[in-house]
């Protein structure tokens, strides 16, 4: 095959190729390292297993205070902790006292559900949940909630967060910053945040 018609086929290999290869990405599973990185919260359902010692498994529910119960340790307190620094800190305190060694796995068997509201001028307002393992920013959540309507107020997007201590904080944020990167915070939210999109003034 001459060079003159090799060079269009492999130029228009090299178009088509990424597009696939983000379609496949797209239906992967994370990786382990994400699961890993989760952030544990109540009512999150964990299998807790140490290799050889079967009498020891248990399936357990994080409290309200996220907090579980295990054989021998009692309860753990799981706050801000994710899913690595869980398996850590039960290694730890079973090796403290009860076992040598232990090789200790945790699994996530049954995500608490998580969600923010996405209120006023965007298409379909209500609850966005949070994908499993993943966070959400600000700009997800809208565009799963359908997107900015042609009336919404870019500029002026109030987000307000209930913090640990009841107290509760508003910020006002420009999303055309956002949008075109010129703002370096990309607002990951938390659970029972609230968006609201204001309608503009024409």
């Amino acid at each position: 095959m001459s060079s003159k018609i090799l060079f269009p086929i492999c130029f228009l290999c090299s178009l088509i190729l990424p597009f696939s290869l983000s379609g496949e990405e797209e239906k992967r599973p994370l990786p382990a390292a994400a699961a890993l990185d989760y952030v544990l919260l109540p009512s999150d359902l964990l299998s807790v297993q140490i290799f050889q010692e079967e009498n020891l498994k248990r399936d357990v529910r994080i409290s309200k205070e996220y907090s579980i119960t295990l054989p021998l340790i009692g309860k753990v307190d799981l706050k801000g902790k994710t899913l690595r620094q869980a398996e850590d800190l039960i290694r730890e305190l079973y090796d403290r006292d009860y076992l040598v060694n232990p090789q200790v796995n945790v699994v996530v068997v049954e995500y608490a559900q998580r969600s923010v509201n996405v209120i006023g001028q965007v298409n379909q307002p209500g609850a966005v949940l949070f994908p499993q393992e993943q966070g959400l920013t600000l700009l997800d959540a809208i565009s799963r909630a359908g997107g900015f309507s042609r009336l919404a107020d870019r500029k002026q997007v109030k987000l307000t967060r209930t913090n640990a201590d009841g107290k509760t904080d508003t910020y006002i944020i420009n999303a055309n910053d956002l949008i075109g990167g010129s703002s370096s915070n990309s607002w990951p939210l938390l659970v029972n945040d609230i968006i609201f999109v204001p309608e503009r003034i024409i």
